[in-house]
């Protein structure tokens, strides 16, 4: 019984580094179209972009720690962000990318508003519109593959609370 629960948790821990190094390597080929690349970040690409950053620190924090409630909190914090993350690339893909212009929406206020737009402009600067942003990759907009990443990493987070909250069979 002890090594089960052993190995329940060593897998919890894997999980979670797994969730926080897809969140950085995420970021990571951003940066690298972006830089490299020369595709230019709207407002909703940067927003889910520090969607991905919290939820690696989150998913990170969790992984460290043994206490059980802390990890149930980082966990429900891990959902809530990864459903905000499929939301805004949801929205980036079907609303915001047949915009002319992002600016005055949720994403381009709170990158704005917080000065991290300024203070980190080569994470989160806002260089192109949401119509500009519109670029595929194997012939799937970015918008989409990060609405697949977050929903990926929402089932991972959804998986690892299923432990929490499933019955407990007897060893």
């Amino acid at each position: 019984m002890l090594s089960r629960r052993l190995n329940d948790v060593l897998l919890e821990k894997k999980l979670w580094w797994l969730i926080s190094g897809l969140c950085v390597a995420g970021v990571g080929i951003a940066l690298l179209s972006q830089h490299v690349f020369d595709m230019q970040p709207c407002a909703w690409c940067v927003f889910q972009r520090l969607i991905y950053l919290v939820l690696a620190v989150v998913a990170a924090l969790a992984a460290s720690t043994q206490s059980l409630i802390p990890r149930l909190v980082c966990a429900m914090m891990g959902l809530s962000l990864a459903i905000a993350g499929v939301s805004a690339a949801w929205f980036q893909a079907q609303i915001a990318s047949q915009s002319f212009s992002c600016a005055q929406t949720l994403a381009d206020l709170l990158m704005t508003q917080t000065g991290l737009e300024t203070a980190m402009p080569a994470l989160f600067g806002i260089y192109a519109s949401c119509m500009d942003a519109r670029v595929k990759l194997f012939g799937l907009e970015y918008a989409y593959w990060s609405l697949l990443l977050f929903v990926l990493l929402g089932l991972l987070v959804a998986f690892i609370m299923k432990g929490f909250l499933g019955p407990r069979k007897p060893a």
